[in-house]
């Protein structure tokens, strides 16, 4: 919890309850983000497919922190024209294309 990967240590509680449940929060995101790296690295495995590492060499085994990291860049552009609002995603790349259709249907959809 001290680590800068999770920003945690800039926070403090001094109520049990509320220290149990920062706690739970937490067990609960890491979860999910082990899901989500097991995932991503079965179906690399089951279609023989791979994505780039840290230095760019090809890899079955990505870690979820690489890959929120690629994701970074990618922002919504939300524009207004008279009463019709539309909404585009900027900066996707192939690979971005790639490893969300390896998470699934739910998360292309979001990103379409």
């Amino acid at each position: 919890m001290k680590s800068d990967t999770f920003s945690v240590s800039k926070v403090y509680l001094k109520n049990k309850a509320r220290i149990e449940a920062v706690t739970m929060i937490m067990v609960l995101c890491l979860m999910i983000y082990s899901i989500a790296e097991w995932k991503l690295r079965t179906k690399l495995e089951e279609q023989n497919e791979t994505v780039p590492d840290q230095k760019g060499k090809p890899t079955k085994r990505p870690t979820m922190r690489w890959i929120f990291f690629n994701f970074q860049g990618i922002t919504e552009l939300i524009t207004q024209k008279e009463e019709k609002i539309e909404s585009e995603i900027l900066n996707m790349e192939e690979i971005h294309w790639k490893i969300l259709s390896l998470m699934g249907e739910k998360c292309e959809k979001i990103y379409l």
